[in-house]
């Protein structure tokens, strides 16, 4: 570690090392613009650009929550003070070294402006009358260019990580109830009968022929079971991430209570003879079965948000991807 407290091979996830070893890039320039000589105004910038990349360091080597790690929600103010420091570099960069800063803007930019924006269109006129270099009167507009782009990129990610926190939401909610069902299936003996059924032989339950707790705990059981199973067919189609969220594992995850409530209600409704033509089950078996039919068809619910998830995902542009709407 050196003396601004920057080693990316002690963060915690690639995602982070990758934004660690950024920030110890940047700290370099604003360390060499600094030896270089700044006016008050200029050094008062590049000390609160240092101290914006050390709150991101903190909030990298902070030992963070479960909820916040695996929705991502620290990346966020990570990302808004590197951002704010590279607006400040962009500032205090002496006019000789701009250059070829004006295509390292115009392609942030391109990625996340519209084609449209009136700060894009202008910069890329004014380089493309000034061979593409970028000159300390075009300062300004490169700076106020980079910094809404980099806005509209903390935009996209909000949205991710908002849709990562509805998702761990649901999960939480979706197990109480499923575990709130099973413990009152277990005391009430009257809620297990229900999933039971009274063929001319005799009473049929899921485990032996009466009504036990464990008998809806055995349903819920199967159902995540046969979820779990289905999920784990859905991951050919399933694409990983570069970013720090983790929406594919709660998509998982997710599956699991569904699954189970989806065969708790899948056996209510054929004894409730809801469905033509299922009005009793037979066998031990024949209820298990049927519980991990309904436990696999939560996947035309859980497929659909897995879509939206995708598609979250990818309206978070990078290099070299495109963007969906």
């Amino acid at each position: 570690m050196d003396d601004d407290g920057d080693v990316a091979g002690q963060m915690k996830s690639a995602w982070c090392a990758r934004l660690g070893a950024h920030i110890a890039e940047l700290q370099s320039q604003i360390n060499r613009i600094v030896k270089l000589g700044l006016p008050p105004a200029d050094a008062e910038l590049a000390a609160k650009a240092g101290e914006q990349l050390a709150a991101a360091r903190r909030v990298l080597s902070k030992k963070h929550r479960f909820v916040k790690r695996i929705t991502g929600l620290y990346a966020d103010a990570a990302l808004a003070n590197v951002h704010e420091a590279e607006v400040a570099i962009l500032r205090l960069l002496p006019a000789d070294e701009l250059g070829w800063r004006g295509s390292r803007v115009i392609t942030q930019a391109r990625l996340h402006l519209a084609a449209d924006d009136e700060r894009l269109v202008n910069l890329e006129a004014a380089l493309k009358r000034n061979n593409n270099l970028l000159t300390p009167d075009l300062r300004e507009l490169a700076v106020s260019t980079l910094h809404a782009a980099q806005q509209a990129e903390e935009a996209e990610r909000a949205r991710v990580c908002s849709f990562s926190q509805i998702i761990a939401a649901s999960v939480v909610i979706m197990t109480v109830i499923a575990a709130l069902f099973a413990a009152w299936g277990y005391v009430v003996p009257a809620v297990a009968e229900k999933f039971c059924f009274t063929p001319p032989e005799g009473m049929v339950c899921p485990i032996g022929h009466s009504a036990q707790g464990s008998d809806l705990l055995l349903v819920l059981f199967i159902g995540a079971l046969a979820a779990a199973l289905a999920g784990a067919v859905s991951l050919r189609s399933m694409r990983g991430t570069s970013g720090p969220y983790r929406i594919a594992v709660l998509l998982l995850v997710l599956r699991l209570p569904v699954g189970a409530l989806s065969a708790a209600l899948g056996i209510l409704l054929i004894s409730g003879e809801f469905l033509p033509g299922l009005s009793s089950l037979d066998s031990e078996a024949q209820i298990v079965a049927w519980a991990a039919a309904f436990g696999i068809l939560q996947e035309t619910v859980t497929r659909a948000v897995d879509k939206q998830g995708q598609l979250v995902l990818d309206n978070v542009r990078a290099p070299n991807r495109g963007f969906e709407q």
